[in-house]
């Protein structure tokens, strides 16, 4: 292992984040995952760019470019010893331990010493290239799952779209439904998270079509008598309300004892009105997110209201049709698990390439 300082000059930009111009011609990186652009380029190099505050991340880019204030800047002194890609690998992976280095209050930051006293493993430039190229092989495979998964999905877009696109009726959803109603925050309630009992569920486990519980969130068992409206049952529409992920909407597909908080809503529907894979993709449909953007109310702080849900106009098909439709989105699920079975595999494989050459 080797300090890494030894092998690099680290720089950082200066430029302020409203330097950026939307139709810039160059990149401008800031410590935001996806960069903005500007005008004119202060450096012109091969480098890894390291976000030096907030939600820390790393970038590996060749060519003219310009960079915010907080942002770390690191070339290798000499390519023949320290590749850049190999470099970018390496902090790829050292991330995980600047953000436990971070310091600071609401946003936390890291200090040019937490860059320059990393170790790092080093090895001939031939070895460097070989494992830049078995990783760089993992991560094409796995961007093209990606993008095949992305490809089924908007697959049944269009076919949603094919099969319902023209319909000219159209009901409220309140019209459809038993309940809609919304969570409470906890604490609210005098309640805190625990390590066990009722699963509690937020904005950040409803994604686009599915719930991610991979991140859970626990209250005491008391917490469903103190809320019982808000108490999850099997197939129940959840809808993201608040700022960023408004709109976004899954199904809650478990039996499992849940609650949810304030920033979703809970659309309990009758039996046998509507078919829910028909119901969850209208409601992630491009015309249901127009809906939302229309619908957004408050100031800084957009939000749905329970009105605005229970107004929005589904469209009127028959059962026949939406049960064909059904039909059709699962043998693309199906497709789908199979491509999310060989991702997985890959992102294990990933993750123990890492561990293998990084540590």
């Amino acid at each position: 292992m080797s300090r890494l300082g030894d092998f690099v000059n680290i720089k950082t930009g200066k430029l302020d984040a409203n330097a950026s111009s939307a139709n810039g011609q160059y990149p401008f990186f800031t410590c935001s995952i996806e960069p903005l652009r500007i005008d004119a380029y202060s450096y012109d190099c091969e480098c890894v760019l390291v976000a030096g505050n907030g939600d820390l991340n790393v970038k590996y880019y060749n060519g003219k470019f310009d960079a915010y204030q907080r942002t770390y800047i690191i070339e290798s002194k000499n390519k023949d010893v320290l590749s850049v890609p190999y470099l970018y690998c390496f902090l790829d992976k050292y991330v995980e331990e600047l953000r436990k280095q971070s310091i600071g209050g609401v946003i936390k930051y890291i200090k040019l010493g937490n860059l320059t006293e990393a170790q790092i493993p080093m090895c001939s430039i031939s070895e460097q290239n070989e494992i830049v190229a078995n990783l760089n092989k993992v991560d094409t495979l796995i961007s093209i799952r990606k993008q095949q998964l992305s490809k089924l999905d908007k697959l049944v877009k269009s076919r949603f779209i094919e099969m319902f696109g023209d319909c000219k009726e159209s009901r409220k959803l309140e019209d459809y439904a038993i309940l809609i109603t919304k969570g409470a925050s906890p604490k609210w309630q005098g309640f805190d998270y625990c390590d066990e009992g009722v699963l509690f569920v937020t904005s950040e486990n409803v994604r686009e079509g599915f719930l991610d519980l991979s991140k859970r969130k626990y209250l005491p068992q008391g917490i469903n008598d103190i809320l019982p409206r808000s108490v999850l049952k099997k197939n129940d529409i959840l809808i993201n309300i608040v700022n960023a992920s408004i709109g976004r909407v899954a199904i809650y597909d478990s039996d499992e004892l849940a609650n949810i908080n304030q920033a979703v809503a809970l659309v309990r529907i009758k039996p046998n009105v509507l078919n829910l894979s028909f119901l969850l993709t209208f409601l992630n449909s491009d015309e249901a997110c127009a809906s939302y953007d229309f619908m957004k109310v408050g100031g800084d702080k957009a939000n749905l209201s329970l009105k605005n849900i229970s107004d929005l106009k589904i469209p009127v098909a028959s059962m026949e049709r939406q049960l064909e439709f059904e039909s059709f989105k699962k043998q693309v699920d199906k497709s789908k698990f199979e491509i999310e079975k060989s991702l997985e595999k890959l992102e294990t494989l990933k993750k123990a390439l890492i561990q293998k050459y990084f540590g």
